[in-house]
């Protein structure tokens, strides 16, 4: 649509953009005063630009013309140019718009109705929130819109308001600089609560004892990535530590099974717990020293904080939603997902799988780091371990992750599961038994060191456990991990800035 308007004797053709019908006459949420207080502000004062630039675009204004003059001045600010009237001009001129953005006169009277860009921080907030609900009446709009239209499948409708709301959301999640002091005052205060517990843990324990040695537990806001090929025990894994975490530890876990229903899910942990076959749970024909360790066993479970979801085929949006209120109503500390590949992120366009997978984990990361916590993500391993040769071949390497380099690079930590015995390998080089042992490969850890958890592996009621005192044959399996561990770190090479192994090899220590 084109109309001509005259102001100042100027006579302009401003190119209307498309307006949203306000309903039961309503207008659209605007502040034109304020946009054009910033704008003259702008060009008022050089350092300006540097205090909106992060909280407006051109579209968060509401006059088209002031879309592009601000347009115009984001221009010379990123070309670290002069902002001032006489700039502005004549980039607006060079650009074809003076005339479209009211004229010379037009942006003249802008910079002439403020005397200082004191508050234009604040003016800014007030047009960026007026955008932010501009945005949401359109999306509501065309949500309502589409649900009228008896064409259009609605699982597929909410997946795509699911996902364009995740998109604004993200796009409007901004979080201010603040000064150190704040920071170091919370540092200390961790530091101080870890020194005050008797296991020396600064985060939430696994229940693992060399596993916590390497992590100190999950740390809040990282990303864990537990990383196997198929049938070594990553479940079994996960489900071992929320026993010990919920049970041992009385912290909150939540298990999202993509790929598990819930009883599947609580059957496993029945095995695990009360130490059944799992043929045994199936078939229901249980010894009588099976049913009577059921009964004693089975109360470790009830009332346990441990909630389970197993909505198939998980977006990362419908995660986020289920997640804030499991932390709201629940508290949970531990948030788990069985697995990775399993979810997606419907309502978005990927030119690849791999491009989803890359945006999953981000918003793994994000999550994570929003509410505070960790969150650990099982995740599939390509098949290049099955061509390497030997034990020391078929250790799970960082290059081994599944269909995204992403995943690398969005974990705080990396863990591999690798049981040598699937492989047919019972012994290492000296002779050691490896029947029954696991290990569990930190390939890379942002804030501490890498290194190998050794620990058993039962395979009849697929738990994991401490090795604690327990021999195979006639050595105990917690005088390896030092050499194993030099092993490991000279294989996966991901010794982190910051860190140096010690004389024992065993592990890294800071310097």
């Amino acid at each position: 649509m084109e109309k001509k308007t005259r102001q100042n004797k100027v006579t302009t053709k401003i190119v209307e953009k498309p307006m949203i019908v306000p309903e039961y006459g309503k207008l659209p949420p605007q502040v034109q005063e304020l946009e054009e207080a910033v704008l003259g502000a702008l060009m008022l004062e050089k350092d300006a630009y540097s205090i909106v630039g992060e909280i407006l675009k051109p579209e968060s204004f509401y006059n088209p013309m002031h879309n592009l003059i601000f347009d115009s001045i984001q221009g010379l600010a990123v070309q670290q140019k002069p902002v001032d009237l006489l700039t502005v001009i004549e980039e607006l001129k060079r650009r074809g718009n003076l005339e479209a953005a009211g004229g010379a006169p037009y942006i003249a009277e802008l910079s002439g109705k403020v005397a200082s860009a004191a508050h234009i921080d604040y003016h800014s907030r007030i047009i960026a929130q007026k955008y932010l609900a501009r945005e949401l009446i359109t999306f509501s709009s065309n949500v309502t819109q589409k649900a009228f239209d008896e064409t259009v499948d609605i699982d597929d409708l909410m997946q795509e308001a699911e996902g364009r709301l995740f998109e604004m959301s993200q796009q409007n999640l901004k979080k201010d600089v603040i000064q150190i002091n704040p920071v170091i005052r919370e540092a200390l205060e961790n530091i101080q609560i870890a020194a005050n517990r008797k296991d020396g843990m600064s985060g939430i324990p696994t229940g693992f004892d060399e596993l916590d040695k390497l992590t100190m537990g999950w740390q809040n806001s990282d990303l864990v990535i537990v990383a196997a090929r198929p049938a070594m025990g990553k479940t079994a894994f996960v489900l071992s530590m929320a026993k010990n975490i919920a049970i041992n530890h009385g912290y909150p876990v939540a298990v999202f099974s993509l790929e598990m229903a819930n009883v599947q899910l609580v059957n496993r942990l029945i095995v695990n717990v009360c130490q059944i076959k799992g043929e045994s749970i199936k078939s229901g024909r249980l010894s009588t020293d099976e049913w009577e360790r059921l009964d004693v066993k089975i109360k470790e479970l009830y009332d346990a904080p441990i909630y389970v979801d197993d909505t198939p085929s998980l977006s990362v949006f419908e995660l986020r939603t289920k997640a804030r209120r499991l932390v709201r109503e629940h508290g949970v500390k531990v948030i788990i997902i069985d697995y990775l590949q399993l979810m997606n992120a419907s309502g978005m366009n990927f030119g690849s799988r791999e491009q989803e997978v890359s945006m999953i984990s981000r918003s793994l990361k994000g999550l994570a780091k929003e509410l505070d916590l960790p969150i650990i993500a099982l995740s599939q391993l390509n098949r290049g371990v099955e061509s390497r040769q030997g034990n020391e071949g078929k250790r799970p390497q960082l290059a081994d992750l599944r269909e995204s380099g992403a995943i690398e690079q969005d974990a705080d930590i990396v863990c591999f599961i690798h049981r040598p015995e699937y492989y047919r390998i019972t012994e290492d080089d000296m002779g050691n038994s490896l029947i029954g042992v696991a290990e569990i490969i930190i390939a890379k850890h942002r804030n501490g060191p890498t290194g190998i958890a050794n620990m058993r592996f039962d395979n009849e009621f697929a738990r994991f456990e401490n090795l604690s005192a327990n021999r195979v044959g006639n050595q105990s399996y917690v005088e390896m991990p030092s050499r194993m561990n030099a092993k490991v770190n000279e294989q996966v090479g991901d010794t982190p800035s910051g860190f140096t192994m010690n004389t024992s090899g065993n592990q890294k220590t800071p310097f």
